[in-house]
């Protein structure tokens, strides 16, 4: 049988208004390296994936058993997993989406299925119900989507910008951050919403940062309902403005994200680290390519 190395990038979601529907690839990964083995076992290598499930209990196998059931496969042959991530769990960096993905090219690779991307994305986004993350870990870039059943999306690339992550130390499941959500907004509201992130779209479509950076202040979707959830939000925030185009919540939350000059943003990572110890601040970049699998030599 043969031996793959599966690549997977990391994401950030909503970007201010765009929730559920805006996403983009970060260099942050997941990697599995996959050889055949007498029985299923997943190997945590790194900090990031210790203590997840070593057996079929693991999301990636899961992910993987059901789209090979969904192409008419009722097991898939055993294999050794060896996991490293270097995307934190439960922060707001996509780890859930990367390893949805991951179990999708799993049973690609295993059982020769030779997916297109819009298949990978289908079953993707039929899973997770939204498009924000596992979208850009598929294609790289960034990624304006919407689901009804069938995936409709724009993809688009970004440069000259970094993503200057602000990671709290401790976890916010996403099940938590939506319970705080309201059931609807009133009309009026719901067409102010929508009229900032149109403007947003636009904004980041013609990578006008500035611009993108005001209509993330004047998200009505879900920042002003999770922020509350998270210790020194406003403060680090606030500080952040200065020195940024925009901040905005990642994803769920709770980590933080300043989209800073690319020429600027190494000061700038200095500077805020400093700054504001407790926190851990990591300097991104936009993930051109989605995920990568490379099939490596069959060990003698």
């Amino acid at each position: 049988m043969k031996r793959w190395q599966i690549r997977v990038p990391a994401s950030t979601a909503n970007i201010g208004p765009g929730f559920d529907s805006i996403g983009i690839a970060l260099d942050l990964y997941l990697e599995l390296e996959v050889q055949p083995a007498a029985e299923w076992e997943f190997i945590a290598a790194s900090d990031a994936v210790q203590g997840l499930p070593s057996g079929k209990d693991n999301m990636i196998y899961e992910t993987a058993l059901y789209v090979a059931k969904q192409y008419d496969f009722e097991d898939l042959p055993a294999c050794s997993v060896r996991m490293t991530s270097e995307i934190p769990l439960a922060r707001g960096l996509g780890s859930s989406a990367t390893a949805l993905v991951a179990g999708i090219e799993l049973a690609d690779c295993l059982l020769s299925l030779e997916l297109s991307d819009a298949e990978k994305l289908d079953l993707a986004v039929s899973l997770e119900g939204h498009p924000d993350n596992a979208a850009p870990s598929i294609l790289g870039g960034c990624v304006i989507g919407y689901y009804d059943g069938s995936v409709h999306y724009v993809h688009t690339p970004i440069d000259h910008v970094r993503f200057l992550a602000v990671i709290p130390p401790f976890e916010l499941a996403t099940s938590a951050a939506r319970a705080v959500l309201p059931d609807q907004l009133a009309y009026k509201e719901a067409v102010q919403a929508s009229g900032v992130a149109n403007v947003a779209v636009a904004a980041l479509l013609q990578q006008n940062w500035k611009q993108l950076g005001e209509m993330m202040k004047k998200d009505l979707f879900h920042q002003p309902y999770r922020q509350a959830m998270i210790p020194h939000y406003e403060e680090v925030a606030s500080s952040l403005q200065e020195a940024a185009y925009g901040v905005y919540l990642s994803g769920a939350g709770p980590t933080m994200i300043a989209v800073v000059d690319e020429a600027q943003a190494a000061s700038v990572h200095a500077q805020y680290q400093k700054k504001y110890p407790a926190f851990e601040w990591v300097l991104l970049s936009c993930a051109k390519q989605g995920i990568c699998t490379e099939e490596l030599a069959v060990e003698a």
